[in-house]
């Protein structure tokens, strides 16, 4: 069938994509689903999903957050919390779980939140922006997810390469030494961290302050 890994590659070459005309709705995925025009953020998915040979993995053919997420309940593979990559979370904006807004594809769970990647959001319009993203979302947006069967393998992580929102402050940890890499030039960053790391990396910091 399909992994989780195997979904997100489909959907990171995706990155960057924007409908066209700027704020038309059409773009490559509606005119696959054969709903040109219209909003296309589950519409996205669902090709995402098709390009992997895995469209039998959601719940149900169609370009509505709800109806996926209504179909999702019934097959009993919907899920409220505990968020794993390449589940398909559903959002409400502005989080009064009154109707679904949008969704996306869940990269990793964060502390308070989810990163995913989504069709159809930008900057200042979450919902409805016109371009392919990684977006975070905070829990009080989120009413559940999709979980797929996927084919059981883990989603690998390059050691070397931070989640988007950690980008910056691994290239200043760099930039200063306070974080060099094992010794085969493995950074570790998808790693677990020991007592002895965490001195490690205090004693760096506390060098680039002159205080040790």
């Amino acid at each position: 069938m399909a992994t989780a890994n195997e979904i997100l590659a489909v959907a990171r070459k995706e990155l960057g994509y924007k409908e066209s005309p700027a704020g038309s709705n059409r773009t490559k995925y509606g005119a696959w689903f054969g709903l040109n025009g219209q909003p296309w953020c589950m519409m996205f998915i669902q090709w995402v999903f098709s390009q992997a040979g895995a469209e039998s993995l959601l719940a149900a053919r169609t370009a509505s957050c709800g109806a996926l997420m209504r179909a999702a309940q019934a097959a009993g593979c919907w899920v409220t919390g505990n968020y794993q990559p390449g589940d398909v979370v559903i959002y409400d904006f502005p989080g009064n779980s009154v109707k679904t807004d949008h969704c996306g594809i869940v990269i990793t769970q964060l502390i308070d939140g989810v990163r995913a990647i989504e069709g159809n959001t930008g900057t200042g319009n979450d919902a409805n922006g016109g371009q392919v993203m990684e977006r975070t979302r905070p829990d009080r947006y989120i009413l559940g997810a999709v979980r797929p069967h996927y084919d059981k393998e883990e989603v690998k992580m390059d050691n070397n390469i931070p989640d988007s929102y950690a980008a910056e402050a691994v290239k200043w940890a760099q930039e200063n030494k306070i974080i060099q890499g094992d010794a085969s030039g493995s950074l570790q960053l998808h790693q677990p961290c020991t007592v002895q790391k965490v001195v490690v990396l205090l004693w760096r910091f506390a060098k680039l302050l002159g205080r040790a």
